[in-house]
């Protein structure tokens, strides 16, 4: 049984984000990237998966499409527990859209074919997830988004799982092959070990541009993209507080007065 855990590269959470000059992308200088949250949540319910089913001699694949640094995900993913990575990266990938990015993961799977696919519910940068949904399409598989829980049927064949909607809960039943998008919720991921950090360092990762994946210049040309940035603008800057003086009921007179007649908040 062959098991596909994608997982992206981004700033970790709390960075301190700059804007280049030119407004074109984030500044990444100084910038320290990890796994997005929600990867980590799909690699865990891959590797609980294949410890639930060990029967089949599952084998984990952790891919990541990105710069040449983000093979640091996979090494990530290998401490955890992953079998294999794979790093898609070319500099025509850059700047694709999340259908782009998806044409290119369906491209690295032309061929072979995986039963079950985790993703995370949205990355922590964009947080559009789309590219779970635009994957599962390409392939022709079900999708089942923001899952919190999975029941495997005794052959490992089937699932149910149990995902939030707006003010209720959606069960759905599915057949694999399938994709699924995990949320928070669902699993807690686990601490790599030392020895698995130790191994992750030497473990190969088999890196493929877009040559490898039959991919050119014209089909990941920006003329095929469905959505375009227009450009990254830092938020503007707090304005300076105030502080109140005098006594402590004169002072809250004028806080009341504040928010009431200049904040409108009361």
């Amino acid at each position: 049984m062959k098991i596909l855990s994608l997982v992206k590269y981004v700033p970790e959470s709390t960075a301190a984000i700059k804007v280049k000059a030119d407004g074109s992308a984030i500044d990444p200088a100084g910038v320290k990237f990890v796994m997005t949250p929600f990867c980590e949540f799909a690699v865990e319910a891959a590797l609980q998966f294949k410890e639930k089913n060990a029967a089949a001699n599952a084998e984990i694949t952790a891919m990541t499409l990105g710069p040449a640094a983000a093979v640091d995900v996979l090494r990530t993913a290998f401490a955890m527990g992953a079998d294999h990575g794979v790093h898609l990266s070319d500099p025509l990938f850059e700047g694709l859209d999340d259908l782009g990015v998806a044409r290119v993961l369906a491209a690295a799977m032309k061929d072979q074919k995986f039963d079950v696919i985790f993703a995370g519910k949205h990355a922590i940068d964009y947080d559009r997830g789309q590219v779970g949904p635009a994957l599962a399409e390409l392939l022709g598989l079900p999708h089942v988004g923001a899952v919190t829980s999975i029941e495997w049927g005794a052959d490992f064949k089937t699932a149910t799982a149990r995902r939030r909607i707006e003010g209720a809960e959606e069960v759905v039943e599915v057949q694999l092959p399938c994709l699924f998008s995990i949320d928070k919720g669902y699993v807690e991921p686990r601490y790599p070990s030392l020895p698995g950090l130790m191994k992750a360092k030497k473990k190969p990762v088999d890196a493929k541009n877009a040559a490898a994946l039959g991919l050119s210049a014209a089909e990941l040309s920006g003329d095929n993209w469905t959505t375009k940035m227009d450009g990254f603008t830092p938020p503007p800057p707090r304005p300076p507080g105030r502080k109140l003086e005098g006594e402590p009921e004169q002072m809250a007179k004028e806080l009341v007065r504040i928010l009431r007649e200049e904040e409108k908040l009361i």
